[in-house]
Parts: structure tokens; C-alpha cells; sequence
């Protein structure tokens, strides 16, 4: 995924309110951005981080600019990192048409933004001739505390643990499911963040064993774009 536009640069002042970041560009200029980002973003929120921003051309935004990658000064040293939690999906959708999902190889069709459940929408329907259909969640990863480590959530995620509960129904009613985790960063491999949510996990873990699939990619990122790489292993035991 290729930014339409060269983003622009500046140093993070503050993020508030959850949705909010004051940057300051480079020629003293300060302005508001929309921070794309629910979650507690440990590690990538610091004042004085480097951050890129897209600018809307809609006049009928409130925020004219996104916070879409910020340089966080993360273990193993710095590197560029997708924060706009609005992206994974456009991201497995590209690398779906691009056949680089191995896991839904079978198929031709993803639909987005499916009801099922109790309530629920699924972020993708893959759909097929001659297969069944799988329901494919994706998860946005940005968290590192160890060198080469994604980690999720980076805060309580008890819609995220509903979820797998609910794809774990699918299952257990004879269909697929598959639980895309999508790294906005470079990283070796995949784990839950047990210690910040043991609910998730425990949420995880009972899905994986209820037949669940789960695959986690690594993203390259820079100035022009960020897209799926590589697939990653995921360390959570049984």
C-alpha cells in the first residue's frame, strides 16, 4: 500500500484523548492530528518521536491530517511504525489479490464487513468455488518490549477476546476460521501480550485449540507505504 501523497514530517508534542496528537513541524508550525489508534500505543506515544502525517483533501473533516507512522525508539533499535490501526485490513486485502496468503490460496473472493455471531462482523468473508467459506479476522500488532517481539494487545482487548471466542464457534459448528495478525513493524516473531490481558489469552488459546488458524505477518515500512511481507511464528503455547 503506496501513500497517495508524501506524508508530512514533525515531532510529536502530545497524544490525548485517545484520538488526538499536537505536532510540531520542522519550521515551528503547530497543528492537530487525528491518531487513528485506540490503544495505549506503548513505546510509539513519546513526546519528541518523529511522526508522518497524510493530509485528507475533504473539506468536511473536522482533522485535515492522519498520524500514520511514527520513528519509535523501540528494543533493537528505531524504526518506522504503522500506527493507523485503519490500515490492516486494506493491507490483507492487497496481499490477498497479490496471492501472498498462502492460507487462502483456495480462494478468489474476500467480502468485508460480515455479520455473524452474536452481533458480530467479521472483517472478511473469503469465499470460493469448491471451498467453504472462512471467516478471517485481522489484528493490528504494534508492541515491543523485547527485540524482535510483536506483541498484542498493548491494553484490555475484550471485544478482541470476544471475537475468538466467537470464531471458536464457527469451528465447533464445522466452519474455518483463520485470525490474520497483521505487524505494522519489523519483527521475528509473534506472541500475546499474556500480562496485559490474560483474558485474551486465555481467549487465544481456547480458539487455537478449538481449530482456529492464526498467522502473523511482519510489514515493511517507510516514508512511501506500508505492505505485508513476510509470515512470522507465532510463540504462544497450547
Amino acid at each position: 500500500m503506496k501513500f497517495p501523497a508524501p506524508l508530512i514530517e514533525g515531532r510529536l508534542v502530545r497524544r490525548y484523548k485517545r484520538f488526538l496528537a499536537d505536532v510540531v513541524r520542522d519550521d515551528g508550525t503547530m497543528l492537530t492530528a487525528h491518531c487513528p489508534n485506540p490503544g495505549a500505543m506503548m513505546g510509539l506515544a513519546d513526546p519528541g518521536n518523529r511522526v508522518l502525517l497524510s493530509l485528507s483533501r475533504n473539506p468536511s473533516r473536522k482533522l485535515a491530517h492522519t498520524w500514520e507512522l511514527v520513528e519509535a525508539g523501540l528494543p533493537g533499535g528505531p524504526q518506522w511504525v504503522g500506527v493507523n490501526t485503519m490500515r490492516p485490513n486494506a493491507l490483507v486485502a492487497e496481499a490477498f489479490a497479490a496471492g501472498r496468503l498462502p492460507a487462502l490460496e483456495a480462494y478468489t473472493v474476500l467480502r468485508p464487513e460480515v455479520r455473524y455471531g452474536t452481533g458480530s462482523r467479521i472483517d472478511f468473508l473469503a469465499g470460493g468455488e469448491g471451498v467453504a467459506p472462512c471467516h478471517v479476522e485481522v489484528k493490528n500488532c504494534h508492541l515491543m518490549r523485547q527485540a524482535g517481539l510483536a506483541e498484542f494487545p498493548d491494553c484490555t482487548a475484550a471485544r478482541s477476546a470476544r471475537h475468538m471466542l466467537e470464531l471458536a464457534r464457527v469451528v465447533e459448528a464445522g466452519g474455518r476460521a483463520l485470525v490474520v495478525v497483521v505487524v505494522q513493524m519489523q519483527a521475528q516473531a509473534f506472541d500475546v501480550a499474556r500480562d496485559i490481558d490474560p483474558a485474551f489469552d486465555r481467549a487465544f488459546r481456547a480458539a487455537r485449540a478449538a481449530g482456529v488458524e492464526t498467522r502473523a505477518y511482519r510489514c515493511d515500512v517507510d516514508r512511501d507505504g506500508v505492505s505485508v511481507a513476510e509470515e512470522i511464528p507465532i510463540l504462544t503455547p497450547a
